[in-house]
């Protein structure tokens, strides 16, 4: 399969999402955070990065290729598509106010998968038409993690993609252990963590410990 075969199965057949937030992450680089939960089964990895050099990102999302090559997991670097093409990853993750996708299509190609965040239903009948490979829902919850977000949407919209959209889709926004059930009991399959799983003490016991929660509600 292609990298953007393999990342939209992964999307479908995957619990977890993560992100990496080195801010967050209690001292440890993004190389090391990735590692463990690559080593905990994790199987789709979104390099998000946003103060540091362009040269410090290129190395590290080196790295992080070369492991989750490795370890058969999917790798997705938000925003920045000339580092996604530069590494050779398996997707890019863009936002709505972005380049569109039939933009970022023409430079990545056929072989790379695009993902989409959405917040509405308008955005993601957009997405869908506009070809994107997966899209992100959300945020669930209120988030911190990002600058500038966008208010919650709550169940709602979850409830809107899941019954009337046929695109692989993870949730996002605000998911933690303890709301990680109301997220699937709703019918999301996939879940992005962000600074549950980065800044936890035991990274390995939080995503079995939220798995097990997941495990619950579906």
């Amino acid at each position: 399969m292609s990298a953007r075969e393999i990342t939209r199965q992964n999307i479908l057949d995957t619990d977890i999402y993560c992100l990496t937030a080195e801010k967050f992450s209690l001292g440890r680089s993004n190389v090391d955070v990735v590692r463990t939960m690559l080593e905990n089964g994790i199987k789709l990895v979104q390099y998000r990065e946003k103060e540091k050099k362009t040269g410090i990102m290129y190395e590290e999302c080196l790295a992080i290729r070369k492991m989750t090559r490795e370890a058969g997991a999917a790798f997705i670097v938000n925003d920045d598509i000339d580092l996604a093409m530069m590494v050779e990853a398996d997707g890019v993750h863009i936002g709505q106010e972005d380049y569109p996708v039939s933009a970022v299509r023409r430079l990545v190609g056929e072989k790379m998968a695009i993902g989409l965040s959405t917040h509405a239903p308008e955005e993601a009948r957009k997405a869908v038409a506009d070809g994107a490979d997966y899209i992100g829902v959300g945020p669930i919850f209120k988030t911190f993690t990002k600058e500038d977000v966008v208010d919650p949407v709550g169940f709602e919209y979850l409830e809107y993609v899941v019954g009337n959209l046929d695109i692989p889709f993870v949730a996002i926004g605000g998911i933690k252990e303890h709301n990680v059930a109301d997220v699937v009991s709703r019918g999301a399959r996939c879940v992005a963590l962000v600074t549950e799983i980065v800044g936890a003490e035991d990274i390995g016991a939080t995503i079995r410990q939220v798995r097990n929660a997941m495990g619950t509600a579906k």
